[in-house]
Parts: C-alpha cells; sequence; structure tokens
C-alpha cells in the first residue's frame, strides 16, 4: 500500500511526525509532502499564479512552498507521475481540532479533499494542543484505527467523502460518529495600527468552544474519537417553489 502524508502545519511539525510513523507501521511505501512552513486555515487555496518549489528533506520526504491543497498536487502531479499514485491520503495530524466551519477552513481538511478530487480515500486527524502521540503504545493504536478505516474504506469513501478525526486529550480512546457543529474560529480582531484611512487588524483565532449534543466538541468533551465522513459537495436538493415553474 502507497500512503501518502501531508499537513497544513509545515513538514515539520510534531504531529505529522506522529502520523507518519503510524503509517510505517502500515506500509514500507510512505510519502511525506507538507508545506515547508504552517500554512493553518489556509483552506482550500491553490497556486495557480506563481510557481512553487518542491525540495528533497529525506527519503520519500519533499517540502513544498506552497499551500496544503499544493502539497497534494504536486504529488500527483509532478512525484507520482507515470508511477503508481497513494492508495491513502493522510493527513495531519494537526494541532488543534478541526471541527464546525473548520471544515471550510483548515489546510488540513484540503490536503483530504484534494486527494478526494483524485480519487483517493482520505483521512484528516487532528488533536488537541500538546498531545503526544509518541509512545509505542499509542501509535500503534493510531496505526490499527487507520487500519481498521482503510479495510472498509468501500463503506465510508465513495462519492466524494473522506473520513475527519477529531482525537479527545486522552488517547486510545473509543470513538464516536458526530456531526458538524457550529464553533467558528476568528470571531474577533485585534487593533495593531488605526488611521484615518483605515487600520492594520491581526485576526485572532479564538474560539467560543460552542457545542451540542451530538457534534464533535461533545463527542471531544466525553473523551471520545469524534468521527465525521465529510463530502466536498455540499448541495443539497431544493426545496418545492424556490424555482419558477416551467412554463
Amino acid at each position: 500500500m502507497r500512503i501518502l502524508v501531508g499537513n497544513d502545519d509545515g513538514i515539520d511539525a510534531v504531529g505529522i511526525a506522529a502520523l507518519a510513523d503510524a503509517a510505517r507501521r502500515l506500509s514500507d511505501d510512505v510519502w511525506v509532502v507538507a508545506p515547508d512552513g504552517n500554512r493553518s486555515a489556509a483552506g482550500h487555496g491553490i497556486s495557480l499564479r506563481r510557481p512553487v518549489t518542491l525540495a528533497r528533506a529525506g527519503e520519500r520526504r519533499f517540502a513544498c512552498s506552497g499551500t496544503p491543497a499544493d502539497c497534494v498536487i504536486a504529488a500527483m502531479a509532478f512525484l507520482f507521475e507515470g508511477d503508481r499514485r497513494p492508495d491513502l491520503v493522510l493527513s495531519g495530524i494537526n494541532e488543534g481540532p478541526n471541527v464546525a466551519e473548520d471544515v471550510a477552513y483548515s489546510g488540513t481538511m484540503a490536503v483530504a479533499r484534494e486527494a478526494v478530487f483524485w480519487g483517493i480515500p482520505a483521512i484528516s486527524l487532528s488533536r488537541p494542543k500538546g498531545l503526544g502521540l509518541h509512545s509505542p503504545a499509542q501509535g500503534d493504536w493510531l496505526a490499527g484505527l487507520i487500519d481498521s478505516f482503510w479495510r472498509r474504506r468501500e463503506a465510508w469513501s465513495a462519492d466524494g467523502h473522506w473520513l475527519n478525526l477529531n482525537l479527545p486529550a486522552q488517547v486510545p480512546a473509543p470513538l464516536r460518529e458526530a456531526r458538524i457543529g457550529r464553533d467558528k474560529i476568528a470571531r474577533s480582531v485585534r487593533v495593531l495600527e488605526r488611521g484615518s484611512d483605515g487600520a492594520r487588524l491581526e485576526i485572532l483565532s479564538a474560539r467560543e468552544g460552542s457545542s451540542a449534543h451530538g457534534d464533535e466538541n461533545h463527542h471531544l468533551s466525553e473523551g471520545f474519537v469524534a468521527v465525521t465522513n465529510v463530502a466536498w459537495h455540499g448541495a443539497v436538493p431544493l426545496p418545492p417553489g424556490l424555482l419558477p415553474a416551467k412554463a
């Protein structure tokens, strides 16, 4: 099995090292392509009007100057050109949860979403800030968790879906299916400079920690791994009567 690992925290982040280590417990064909610096909350931007660089950082390990989505594109269109593409893409482990509206903002989500665009099953993973996953037991648990989902990929990866896993503060932990809640980041700014013609602002990443029964934050607070099956296409049927009647 060929596995591609990416993230948005950067190639030197602690989380991607733990995720790549877990992947290597499942396969000897693991590739890491990640941003050369932190690209948190980069969303799904791609670099259409400026070149990106891909620099070797080790065996099957590359740093990319672009966005998280650029990393996947560079891997698919360049590194694996004329070769077998990955069977699975893993994204993370993000430092901090990816819940609620983060599905739209997060670069971690963008890696998984971009993989789905290429028709490849993907799993994104996030953890609370400060949670380490370096003990052998935790690494074995994480590898087993990924392997269990990989073996049942037909049940969740069809039609543009990927799995989003939020890990609780203590792992190993049991799993619960979660619905996407509402807990928006960046509701406030800090004024750095103010002038007559405008201002220089810092957008703050803090969130309120809102939670409702059954959403990701609710399950995380109970100590569960919150699992969400996410789709890149969010369209639902239009309500009756919204469009004009046919002539």
